[in-house]
């Protein structure tokens, strides 16, 4: 695959995984949609994009996918979904990538992995940036909303390491969405007396399940092959960026200086301990 299509196809993903923030919160914040249908029509939606995918690409999903891994990402969903009740695009963003990176982090530091002083200086400078975003004031996000969001993040990163070494990640991706249709079905069935749909909410709970999440994972797992492991994991510092500058454009959301201050340490701690790991 030659480098300029790695680098659009990379692109591409990191749009579709901000719009995931930026559809989200349209959605609940500007629509009828419920937070539990949000999450059900994103999963069948999903489920259904990639069923085609791998259709057309291999022939049908055979025995791909598993149920712990299924029931991590339905987890990450819901959570997603009720987080973005109440936060703004980009601090969602950022606390869902943040998350996600320090479970994968304090994984590789339960099996042995040791940091160097530059590591271990981005990882408090990460961990201050957390708090300073987090720290009450009138600027600070809705403590709730936070909460739901990392644990959207931990549950995220607990996916991501279970699909390590799992094969075609398309095809595993496909059998999970597919098996967290249950639990999907469930969480609408316990929270029916709250539903609530209308066409503009479901059009974007479509969009984010198919394209956003379908498509953009397909496109990801597409332009991985072309990427060194480093570069993988530092491009994706980008996607807390463009959901903030969308939602600034998009959703008129102001950025704050917390918000570009506990950015810019959460960020570049994590860059540090990515750029730590490539040496």
């Amino acid at each position: 695959m030659n480098k300029t299509r790695v680098l659009l196809l990379t692109a591409l993903a990191m749009l579709a995984f901000a719009a995931n923030s930026l559809l989200c919160r349209v959605a609940l914040r500007e629509t009828g949609i419920d937070a539990a249908s949000f999450t059900g029509i994103r999963i069948a939606s999903g489920a259904l994009a990639l069923w085609l995918i791998v259709r057309l690409r291999e022939g049908g999903l055979g025995g791909h996918g598993n149920w712990p891994s299924a029931f991590a990402l339905f987890a990450y969903a819901a959570a997603f979904s009720y987080a973005y009740l109440s936060l703004p695009a980009a601090v969602g963003a950022l606390l869902l990538f943040g998350a996600v990176q320090a479970t994968m982090i304090g994984y590789g530091f339960a099996r042995g992995e040791r940091f160097d002083a530059r590591q271990s200086a981005g990882l408090m400078l990460a961990a201050a940036g957390f708090v300073g975003l987090l720290l009450p004031g009138l600027s600070a996000p809705p403590l709730g909303g936070s909460l739901l969001m990392i644990a959207a993040g931990i549950a995220w990163g607990v996916y991501s390491l279970r699909g390590r070494g799992g094969g075609n990640p398309t095809e595993s991706t496909a059998g999970n969405f597919v098996r967290a249709l249950p639990f999907a079905a469930v969480l609408s069935l316990a929270m029916l007396p709250q539903a609530a749909l209308d066409a503009a909410g479901v059009g974007y709970a479509v969009a984010s399940g198919a394209l956003a999440s379908g498509l953009g994972y397909a496109i990801w797992y597409t332009a991985l092959p072309g990427l060194r492991a480093s570069s993988a994991a530092t491009v994706q510092l980008s996607v807390p960026v463009i959901a903030a500058l969308g939602g600034a454009l998009f959703l008129g959301e102001a950025i704050t200086l917390r918000l570009v201050l506990a950015s810019v340490a959460v960020l570049g701690g994590i860059a540090l301990v990515i750029g730590g790991r490539a040496r």
